[in-house]
């Protein structure tokens, strides 16, 4: 017996692509959420290195805060003692991850990465940056017990 072409509705349907749509610097664009999947969705979502930096970044954070707060906004994981109030947040760019502490000035020692924001400091992490964990704890710690950012 023949053996018969398979009809229309027996063929495979296209894969259908779920993946985040990527923004400039490979930034996931991740709707707005609260909580731990909507952070998750956006760190599984970052191509290469920055990734392995993000995830890195979230273990930190919550490891160092245990019950921190986690949101998404504006395509940038937030991290809070309060839901609506964020101590914490990072952003994808072409070449760097940039981690902003929203009172970074009051943190000792600040850290590098001076903003435009009088109260805001930054650390940008390279693909090939050592990273100083110990030191990124307890600027996370310190963070977390200052007044946080209403976003």
């Amino acid at each position: 017996m023949a053996k018969k072409a398979p009809t229309k509705s027996a063929k495979q349907a296209p894969a259908r692509s779920d993946a985040a749509k990527l923004l400039s610097g490979d930034n996931p664009q991740i709707a707005k959420g609260y909580g731990e999947a909507p952070v998750k969705a956006y760190i599984a979502a970052i191509p290469g290195w920055k990734q392995d930096v993000a995830k890195r970044i979230d273990a930190l954070v919550a490891r160092a805060v245990p019950g921190v707060k986690k949101a998404v906004k504006w395509n940038s994981p937030l991290y809070g003692v309060e839901e609506g109030l964020y101590f914490l947040s990072f952003h994808m760019f072409t070449n760097y991850v940039k981690v902003a502490f929203h009172n970074g000035a009051e943190l000792r020692p600040p850290p590098p990465g001076v903003s435009k924001h009088k109260r805001v400091r930054y650390l940008d992490i390279r693909r090939d940056d050592a990273f100083d964990e110990a030191q990124f704890v307890s600027w996370v710690k310190q963070a977390s017990a200052l007044p946080g950012e209403k976003m």
